[in-house]
């Protein structure tokens, strides 16, 4: 697929099925691109649609199966939209910061990557009432074939990852901030802890695809 043009072709893109739950337009959306007046348009559209089809397969899909609605907060973003956002200290990483996970175009073979920061209205409600963060990351550590997790203050959203290889990383800007989890390292906390951290979450339903 080529680079839209066009309104139509844009909107062509927009249609395009990633998963069950997810279209490609779910995550062209930016407040960035809005503001500022800045396209948010793939550079190479197949190879962004191929890397946020296996985000949304592995990861995504199995979160809206379980929790309900997954709210994502920043998606895909083009090379040019995301410098423009470091360039101007709008929190976008440096276009060649290997954690930079927005840029889902770029890349080959083991270097692909795709992440999204997403909120979960399920989890948000009960961190407003005092929630601790890490229930829900050792939920998904235990649950998800994630790559990187970085967790923020607002509704708890958190930069979900995709690689071909994980990390296995997770973050936070929440306290106790930090790293929750080095990439490959084993988790401090025993699993008979970190599950009842999370025994009262519905139970994980994962889609089978044929």
């Amino acid at each position: 697929m080529r680079r839209p043009a066009s309104m139509r072709a844009l909107e062509d893109l927009g249609r395009v099925r990633l998963s069950r739950h997810f279209y490609m337009r779910d995550f062209l959306y930016s407040e960035i691109g809005n503001l500022h007046e800045k396209p948010n348009i793939p550079h190479d559209p197949d190879l962004a649609i191929e890397c946020g089809r296996a985000l949304c397969e592995t990861l995504l899909d199995p979160l809206e199966e379980t929790f309900g609605r997954v709210a994502v907060r920043s998606g895909y973003r083009s090379p040019s939209l995301n410098r423009y956002g470091n360039d101007n200290r709008l929190n976008c990483a440096q276009n060649d910061n290997p954690l930079e996970c927005h840029i889902w175009d770029r890349g080959k073979g083991d270097a692909r990557i795709a992440g999204a920061c997403v909120a979960i209205p399920w989890f948000a409600d009960r961190y407003a009432r005092g929630r601790d963060w890490r229930d829900l990351a050792w939920w998904l550590h235990d649950h998800l074939e994630y790559s990187e997790i970085r967790f923020f203050p607002k509704l708890c959203a958190f930069n979900l990852v995709w690689r071909p290889r994980p990390l296995r990383r997770i973050d936070s800007y929440i306290a106790p901030r930090g790293t929750l989890l080095a990439g490959g390292a084993e988790p401090g906390e025993p699993a008979g802890d970190r599950r009842a951290r999370y025994d009262d979450f519905p139970p994980f339903r994962a889609i089978a695809y044929p």
